[in-house]
């Protein structure tokens, strides 16, 4: 959707039907906050992490990072994801544990990824409400539950909003289908807090994304810092919400890559990395999910960690804190 990043004929030409977007965004917004449809807290803090736009920004490497985080400092976190275009045939709307071993399409691909890095509970559903309410029944010691996504599920009460955005921003401005945003970008004030991902912006916290070891997936102990593929010729492999990020991270380590976007999500085949040749192929972490029943030793994974501002751990120690001491008091 190239045109979602500038105002051209194509936007302009719908940005009509955007309009119309923006008043069903936001009469719905309204029916939440006046308690006409109901909204429901799951009796336990609750921290979303989203965006007001289509597509990934960075939101699972952070989710990451606060699950960590928060384990670390005593709490003990639980994640929450809907599973994107997961295919659980006639059970897809009910909630589920995702682990290391469930399959992507059941579950979706982060889901799996969120379950093997984190080691925190790990459960799907489209309804928030109600997958919360299976995983603290399954899981009663969990404390705090981090949603991947679901800013615009208002059916669900939240604690803490943290918006990311990466470089692409808030794109050419307008609303679904002519912008991708899926909310005003007026939304972000009332955020508490928002996260920038290879930029800055004013008033929001800066993540970057780090990643310098690839390894085999066929065998995760043999490790290789990305220097070992500069001056070589790559194939990367990218289906994020932004391939180029990926495919420039690579460059930047001296890599020759032969960029291969995919839809954010693309549900891999072994065939679609058939490229005809011996060159390595490099994907992300996310990707690897989908294919590591077939996995192949010329194929190497790259995971990758956020790394947001020290003041932003600050911060939320500073929330969690605040939560703590209500409960006590």
């Amino acid at each position: 959707m190239g045109f979602w990043y500038r105002r051209g004929a194509i936007a302009w030409l719908l940005w009509p039907v955007s309009l119309i977007f923006c008043i069903l965004v936001l009469t719905r917004r309204f029916l939440y906050w006046t308690r006409v449809l109901k909204s429901t807290h799951p009796g336990i803090p609750v921290i979303i992490v989203g965006n007001i736009t289509v597509g990934g920004s960075g939101k699972t490497p952070l989710v990451l990072w606060i699950a960590e985080f928060l384990a670390a400092k005593g709490w003990s976190p639980a994640i929450v994801s809907r599973g994107y275009r997961r295919n659980a045939g006639g059970h897809a709307e009910t909630p589920r544990a995702a682990t290391v071993a469930s399959d992507p399409a059941e579950v979706g691909d982060e889901p799996i990824l969120l379950a093997r890095r984190s080691g925190c509970p790990v459960w799907v559903g489209a309804d928030r409400v109600q997958t919360i309410a299976a995983l603290r029944a399954a899981n009663p010691r969990a404390d705090v539950v981090i949603l991947d996504d679901g800013l615009q599920h208002y059916a669900l009460r939240r604690d803490l909003e943290i918006a990311v955005l990466d470089a692409r921003g808030i794109g050419n401005g307008f609303l679904l289908p002519a912008g991708p945003l899926r909310e005003p970008a007026r939304r972000l004030a009332t955020m508490d807090c928002v996260i920038v991902n290879g930029f800055r912006r004013e008033s929001a916290f800066s993540m970057a994304l780090e990643g310098e070891v690839a390894h085999r997936m066929t065998d995760a102990r043999d490790r290789q810092p990305l220097k070992a593929f500069a001056g070589h010729s790559v194939h990367a492999v990218a289906a994020i919400g932004d391939p180029q990020r990926f495919f420039a991270h690579l460059a930047a380590a001296g890599i020759k890559v032969q960029p291969h976007p995919f839809p954010d999500h693309h549900p891999f085949t072994p065939q679609d990395l058939d490229f005809g040749d011996e060159r390595p192929v490099l994907m992300t972490e996310k990707d690897a999910v989908k294919l590591r029943h077939a996995a192949r030793p010329g194929w190497w994974v790259l995971p990758v960690t956020a790394r947001p501002d020290t003041a932003f751990g600050g911060w939320l120690l500073g929330k969690t804190d605040e939560w703590r001491r209500s409960k006590v008091a």
